[in-house]
């Protein structure tokens, strides 16, 4: 995911960028103290992908804050998590945001052409999951793969989700995510040979107590390969399949 600097050290190594200038660019300080937050600036450089602002719980005015920072730094990509459409109006009348409903998330800056290996497919198992599936989504997406949605694929029509083996087959991470029982991602890991990440949601009627009937049934699945975030934590389930599907050979 370190998309950014190899491409600086490529810059040095083909003459467009000078040495100076890429040590100034990775000697820039670590965080900035904007009294109310830390802003982490140094995370890409680390991890492969910037500070992702979670929305909820922060006012408008601190999320301006900290998206002005973060851009007076060099990040011209910001994703918001969580993000309510009041605070998103407020926000995009003094930085370019563009909010997303059904995913309560908003970006500023422009979405980059994918640079993943493969495709990430994020199914759901009914409607009422697509919530939480746009939020992985469009993490991914931000973070620079290609990816295919599958809604309303889940288990009550099995046929719906074996109408989509090309798809599931051709996948390089898939992210499964349903309510109720859960069992959409254990269908999809005996299906995949790829890593599946798979998302409870608090979707269900009484005895599936917000989520966590699916949370433990995912967490026992009899499927090779799946591994499980918490419940609803799309934003977890993006990230996590985006870094998988940006690791590469020590060659490239």
């Amino acid at each position: 995911m370190n998309h950014d600097i190899r491409e600086l050290l490529a810059g040095v190594r083909d003459g467009k960028v000078s040495v100076d200038d890429a040590l100034l660019s990775l000697k820039r300080k670590p965080f900035e103290d904007i009294g109310y937050a830390k802003v982490d600036m140094h995370r890409k450089l680390r991890q492969g992908a910037a500070e992702v602002i979670y929305g909820a719980g922060k006012t408008a005015k601190q999320m301006a804050g900290i998206v002005e920072t973060m851009r007076k730094n060099g990040q011209e990509l910001v994703l918001i998590t969580r993000l309510e459409e009041e605070a998103a109006k407020v926000i995009a009348a003094v930085h370019p945001l563009v909010y997303y409903g059904e995913a309560r998330c908003g970006v500023v800056g422009k979405i980059l052409e994918p640079y993943g290996i493969g495709r990430i497919v994020v199914a759901t198992g009914g409607t009422s999951d697509i919530p939480v599936a746009e939020e992985a989504a469009l993490t991914a997406q931000v973070l620079g793969n290609e990816v295919v949605r599958l809604y309303d694929v889940g288990v009550a029509g099995l046929h719906r989700t074996l109408s989509h083996l090309d798809e599931i087959m051709g996948a390089s991470v898939i992210i499964a995510i349903a309510g109720m029982e859960g069992a959409l991602a254990s269908v999809i890991g005996g299906l995949a040979d790829c890593p599946v990440i798979a998302v409870p949601t608090s979707v269900g009627y009484g005895a599936s107590f917000h989520g966590l009937s699916a949370l433990l049934s995912m967490l026992n699945s009899c499927a090779s390969g799946v591994s499980v975030v918490n419940i609803d934590n799309g934003f977890g389930a993006g990230y996590l399949a985006s870094m998988i599907n940006h690791m590469r050979g020590t060659e490239s």
